[in-house]
């Protein structure tokens, strides 16, 4: 019975889960056609972390950092996807996704929810190189999805390459060796007028 009560909880969160692929972002996808959902985020970043994980800082655990990537933005099938440069809407943004993650993890089992409440946690301070390190590549992504579609959401908004400056500064924590060249590339991006000058 109590393996039977288990199982359904698992199943209950699987299900649950698929409403990632309905949360649509700002991002656009690198071709133009449309924009991104959470759950493609999601799996384009913790790809990303095995492919640039020999950037990743010392002491980073980087199986970890894909686990990380693949449920930080859970919460946003109760919290919706806060465009970071909104800054009304990040206003209460944290307490959102708090009651968010209180209810989506609370559909596992208890075992399961402590696990990763503990990740996501973990990702939301910030404060172990893992958590720096899947940071820094939650924001590299939609960066390039931006340069490969000539400022895609950037031209939208109206948005200045001081603001990009300020949200990829975590890179150059997250991901020392990278950060010269998403620097060089802001500038190259700026020159291109991708970004509001």
């Amino acid at each position: 019975m109590e393996t039977t009560n288990r199982l359904t909880q698992q199943l209950q969160f699987i299900l649950e889960i698929d409403k990632l692929k309905h949360i649509l972002r700002q991002t656009l996808l690198t071709d133009s056609s449309r924009r991104e959902n959470s759950a493609e985020h999601s799996w384009h970043i913790a790809i990303m972390a095995m492919i640039l994980g020999e950037y990743a800082p010392p002491g980073t655990d980087k199986e970890r950092a894909m686990k990380m990537l693949l449920i930080h933005d859970l919460v946003e099938i109760d919290a919706g996807d806060t465009f970071c440069y909104d800054i009304q809407a990040n206003l209460n943004k944290a307490e959102r996704e708090i009651e968010a993650a209180n209810r989506i993890f609370g559909l596992l089992p208890n075992d399961l929810e402590q696990e990763l409440r503990e990740i996501w946690e973990e990702f939301e301070l910030q404060s172990t190189p893992t958590a720096k390190f899947a940071a820094a590549l939650d924001r590299i992504q939609p960066f390039l999805h931006n340069g490969q579609t000539k400022g895609g959401t950037w031209r939208l908004h109206n948005i200045s390459c001081e603001q990009v400056m300020k949200r990829m500064a975590p890179v150059a924590l997250g991901t020392p060796e990278l950060w010269n060249v998403i620097e060089q590339m802001i500038n190259d991006f700026a020159e291109a007028g991708y970004l509001k000058g």
